[in-house]
């Protein structure tokens, strides 16, 4: 009976949604034009640094006047270097007013230019909050997918082109699970606050990934085999396996998780999907296990690192730099035994 109503709020929602987009969208281009205009005048200053502070507080007097909040001096700044940061706006505009004003000066603040790039395609697409993008970017999520992968950059890749190692991070940050440091939680419990917190786990193993179950079960005619977590992958079609150790990574770990991954293709895989994908997530990994195991050979098998806390700036560039070398030396192992 009262389902007209429900119509109506919902039509005017709707509308609120559009108006703030177009609004939105509206001010962006706003604020870029504005940071030109300032650049533009702060030029024409004989001394541009003392100048360039004088324009941009006396600007700020003259629009707070007129508009009210919203044009302090440090706003403007940011607007400045909005400009600064995509002269060519034409190029980035459409992502760039998918965002409000605050996920782009989160964004224009990452000094990486390939960073900044992913960061604006990967937050406009996938409607990443401003909480979440603030925290990928100190997380250096960008930068622990690259770590994984031994290459310069992300390329830029349609999701029919997109694989396994496009979406591996190395370390993973589970800082949401509030674990004091040291830990001495087991991996039962790690799985438990895993699947409590399993909204901020998705997010952090990233786009596509769908949750299936915990200590799955998969037979052979004689004997059950329970793997600790199951998810699925929409974009990649396939399974994938994660197993959690909170110790350092051994060649047994490797092993056993290569037969779950084959156990799986062979009783659970659908037809059509593409081959399980196992990760092995633990506290310590082992390079010469890494390098001398068939993680080596076999594109489908990971291990990588994961830290239960958030570690400061200085550690997680350590831990990423290390990747990257280890990576490096994989790669050279490849290519000796080819």
């Amino acid at each position: 009976m009262n389902n007209y109503i429900v119509e109506i709020k919902k039509i005017l929602a709707e509308a609120r949604l559009k108006a703030y987009s177009v609004i939105n969208s509206a001010m962006v281009e706003a604020y870029w034009k504005v940071g030109e205009r300032i650049v533009l005048q702060e030029q024409g200053g004989e001394n541009r640094a003392t100048y360039g502070e004088q324009v941009l507080k006396e600007l700020s007097v003259a629009l707070t006047a007129e508009f009210g909040r919203g044009f302090s001096y440090a706003n403007l700044y940011n607007m400045r270097q909005f400009y600064l940061t995509y002269p060519e706006f034409e190029k980035f505009y459409t992502l760039c007013r998918k965002l409000t004003w605050s996920h782009n000066r989160l964004i224009m603040r990452v000094e990486n230019s390939n960073a900044r790039d992913y960061y604006l395609k990967e937050a406009a697409e996938n409607n990443w909050s401003v909480r979440l993008l603030e925290r990928n970017i100190n997380t250096f999520y960008y930068q622990r997918l690259l770590s994984s992968q031994d290459k310069p950059l992300l390329p830029v890749k349609t999701t029919e082109q997109m694989q396994a190692g496009d979406f591996i991070k190395d370390p993973y940050i589970f800082e949401f699970l509030n674990i004091e440091q040291p830990h001495t939680v087991n991996e039962r419990q790690i799985e438990t606050m895993l699947i409590d917190k399993l909204q901020h786990f998705l997010l952090e193993l990233g786009k596509g990934f769908s949750y299936v179950g915990r200590q799955y079960r998969i037979s052979s005619e004689l004997e059950h085999f329970y793997i600790d977590l199951v998810f699925y992958n929409f974009i990649l079609k396939c399974f994938i396996l994660i197993d959690l150790k909170t110790t350092k990574l051994t060649h047994q770990d490797i092993g056993q998780m290569d037969m779950y991954r084959r156990m799986f293709d062979d009783l659970q895989k659908p037809v059509g999907d593409n081959p399980t994908i196992g990760i092995i997530l633990c506290a310590e990994k082992s390079e010469t296990v890494v390098r001398y195991s068939v993680i080596n050979d076999n594109p489908q098998l990971f291990a990588t690192k994961f830290m239960p806390y958030l570690p400061s700036e200085e550690e997680l560039i350590a831990e990423i730099d290390r990747n990257k070398i280890e990576q490096s030396l994989l790669k050279i192992s490849q290519t000796s035994n080819r």
